[in-house]
Order: structure tokens, then C-alpha cells, then sequence
């Protein structure tokens, strides 16, 4: 395997993983700024308070959003099982 071909692999790989991390991660993260305006004009100081809402506001993401994001990794595996003869080969694949 030529260090083009390795680098164009780990290049789609963490492409995925950006992806399907940040649809777990952008709802947590206004949820948790949401939740930390609201103690700030609450003067509420309870820094436990906002763990309960992110966990709800993940799981409800990972509900909604898991069939597509196991798709897409159902996806991304099958063409790499698909391209792996091209990749004995030396080619970039089909």
C-alpha cells in the first residue's frame, strides 16, 4: 500500500468520525450553554444541574439519529470491503 493510498483511507476515516461525533455533540453543547445561562440568571450555582439535560438531549439523539449514523458506518464498510482487492493492487479503487 502506496502512503497515498493509506493517507486517502485515514482521510475519509476521520472525516466520518468528525461527522458522527458532532451530531452527538452540537445538541449537548447548546443544551449545556442553554442550561448555563439559564443558572447565570438564576444565580443558581449547582454544577451537577446540567449533567441530567445533556444525558437526556444524547440518549434522544443517539435515538433519532442512531439508524442514520449506523448507516452511514454500514456504508463506509461495505465500500471499503468492496475496495480492498484495488487496494492489494496499489489503485485508489473503482
Amino acid at each position: 500500500m502506496s502512503p497515498e493510498l493509506v493517507l486517502d483511507i485515514m482521510t475519509d476515516t476521520v472525516y466520518l468520525i468528525i461527522v458522527l461525533l458532532l451530531i452527538i455533540l452540537i445538541p449537548a453543547l447548546v443544551v449545556g450553554l442553554a442550561v448555563s445561562m439559564f443558572m447565570a440568571m438564576t444565580s443558581i450555582s449547582e454544577q451537577t444541574l446540567t449533567f441530567i439535560p445533556k444525558l437526556l438531549v444524547t440518549f434522544g439523539v443517539l435515538l433519532v439519529a442512531g439508524p442514520y449514523m449506523m448507516g452511514r458506518l454500514m456504508e463506509f464498510m461495505t465500500q471499503m470491503y468492496i475496495k480492498i482487492p484495488f487496494y492489494l493492487s496499489g489503485s485508489l479503487g473503482p
